[in-house]
């Protein structure tokens, strides 16, 4: 769940979910639409495509994107409760999400705001997760010196 939270919460991302709502596009249209580097896009589709937001296939030499909606039933269920509505039922496997995730990260006020808390959230657990693991490889090097071997004994 905090990785669709993480890829959600990149505004550069969102624009281009919101761009893929209209129809499925090359990467040439979404620089052109989004006036950013190929490169960049490139980039932030790849993250799309791994959180199995995206899909792709190949047309000649282009790479034609196209928004797949499912993954986004489960942000559905958890941002629902505080957008005012009832989480709703389960998506199945259906590709349509339900319309309150739409409302949320398509630009509205409350998806701004529900994308820096995300965008918040992600931060914080990966500093936590950065400290526990100084923490680790500092045990596991005091450990490490402790054992004979590691002092030159055979």
């Amino acid at each position: 769940m905090a990785d669709i939270f993480d890829v959600l919460a990149d505004g550069t991302r969102r624009d281009i979910l919101r761009r893929l709502l209209d129809g499925e596009a090359a990467v040439g249209d979404l620089v052109e639409a989004l006036g950013l580097t190929q490169p960049t896009v490139s980039k932030h589709l790849a993250r799309l495509l791994d959180a199995g937001l995206v899909t792709v296939r190949e047309d000649g030499r282009n790479r034609i994107y196209a928004l797949r909606s499912a993954p986004l039933g489960t942000v559905d269920a958890w941002l629902s409760p505080f957008l005012g509505g009832a989480a709703p039922a389960a998506h199945g496997d259906d590709d349509e999400a339900g319309p309150t995730i739409y409302a949320a990260w398509a630009g509205t006020e409350a998806g701004d705001r529900v994308g820096r808390v995300a965008a918040d959230a992600a931060h914080n657990a990966r500093v936590a997760l950065e400290a526990a693991q100084e923490k680790l490889q500092g045990a596991q090097k005091r450990v490490t010196e402790k054992l004979p071997w590691s002092r030159g004994y055979n």
